[in-house]
């Protein structure tokens, strides 16, 4: 079943697409039978909201660098609902072409914009945020969202395969540990954004004057080969 997709630049994502409405529907079990599937109805995945950057309002670009940290958060929870979705139609033996187009787009989005937006966050978010706190816990909070980039990371390297054979129709290879890993994965990067946005975000706002985000934004528009004017 094809799945309507919605073009979107988003310049932490490069030109990512989300799909406006993927037909996946999310199943649960009945109680006591664990192959009991509850009835169908005529639920789909809710659209992405109008207020996601892309949607009725203009995506922020490289001249607002915080605001485009902000939207690439809202491209990972989108993939994350995805990713459990996915998990959920494997599960239950539902898998066809929706599941199969929407393994595809979480793959995109992991590999290239995820990896993008962690560089943004190590090269100008954590070193300033640690080169100016005096606060043991602010300092232990930065430390550990770097752990975190490296264990997602490591989660992903394993994970990609697997999915890469379920967006190309392999649905054999994505089976109950693959779903268990995907909800680690998942869990470490919810926790990973509730994180920056309550206390690395806003500390880095205070920090950055106006020069410091025009160089933060013309260094994350060269290394994405884009030229600002």
């Amino acid at each position: 079943m094809a799945c309507p997709f919605v073009r979107l630049v988003l310049s932490d994502c490069a030109a990512s697409t989300i799909p406006s409405q993927h037909s996946l529907t999310p199943v649960n079990t009945l109680p006591g039978a664990a192959a009991s599937l509850a009835p169908k109805r005529n639920h789909t995945m809710a659209p992405v909201p109008t207020s996601l950057p892309g949607l009725g309002t203009s995506p922020p670009g490289f001249d607002d660098p915080l605001a485009m940290l902000h939207a690439c958060h809202e491209r990972v929870r989108h993939s994350l609902s995805l990713l459990r979705l996915i998990g959920e139609r494997v599960a239950a033996s539902r898998v066809d072409g929706a599941v199969h187009a929407a393994a595809a787009d979480v793959l995109r989005y992991f590999d290239q914009g995820a990896a993008q937006h962690h560089e943004d966050e190590e090269q100008h978010i954590f070193p300033r945020v640690l080169a100016h706190t005096r606060d043991d816990a602010v300092r232990a909070a930065v430390l550990k969202l770097q752990e975190d980039h490296l264990a997602m990371e490591s989660q992903w390297a394993r994970l990609r395969v697997p999915l890469a054979a379920l967006a190309q129709g392999r649905s054999e290879a994505y089976g109950a540990s693959q779903i268990a890993a995907s909800a680690l994965f998942c869990a470490l990067y919810d926790e990973h954004a509730k994180s920056e946005e309550r206390l690395v975000f806003p500390l880095a706002a205070r920090l950055l004057d106006v020069d410091a985000l025009q160089a933060m934004g013309d260094e994350m528009a060269r290394r994405r080969g884009v030229r600002t004017t």
